[in-house]
């Protein structure tokens, strides 16, 4: 049985490209897809902190894209489904709050100290974007634009790093 999270993350990553794309250009989109997928990485090591944590997403299959299509209006062209099948919307819910708070991103990244898994990598341009890094997922880092989605879960990753919204810079 797999017991790595790379579907749950790529499809991830994706989804929140697609629903909050990266200016035109190579660039731009190079940048904003490395931000997405080191925030979906980031949530779903934390979502799924232990190997049978992994194993048992494997067996029972994430939620799907469904909800968040339909809160975001996207309708998806019905060749474009089966990657969907494999986004977690905590992961992508939890990939929204981190992208719109570095802050808080750092906060969790330390908490990796404490969980099974610590695959999560560099996060560098998740905690401390640059200028290009900046401009280049302007959306996928706009808070007001994020809420609808990173609200969803937010409490559960609170909880999670046991913080509350006041303890941040």
């Amino acid at each position: 049985m797999p017991n790595d999270l790379t579907s749950v993350i790529a499809a991830s990553a994706r989804w929140l490209l697609a629903a909050y794309p990266a200016p035109a250009g190579a660039l731009s989109q190079a940048l904003a897809e490395a931000q997405a997928r080191q925030a979906a990485t980031l949530a779903a090591v934390l979502r799924y902190p232990t190997d049978l944590d992994v194993q048992l997403l494997h067996l029972l299959a994430p939620s799907g894209s469904h909800r968040l299509d339909w809160l975001t209006g996207y309708d998806p062209h019905p060749e474009d489904t089966a990657w969907r099948t494999w986004v977690d919307e905590t992961v992508v819910s939890w990939a929204a709050c981190l992208l719109a708070d570095p802050a808080l991103a750092t906060h969790a990244h330390r908490a990796l100290r404490t969980i099974e898994h610590h695959a999560a990598g560099s996060v560098q341009r998740l905690t401390d974007p640059g200028d290009l890094d900046t401009e280049a997922a302007a959306l996928l880092r706009h808070p007001d634009l994020l809420e609808g989605i990173a609200g969803l879960h937010r409490p559960q990753l609170m909880e999670l790093l046991t913080i509350d919204s006041a303890d941040l810079p």
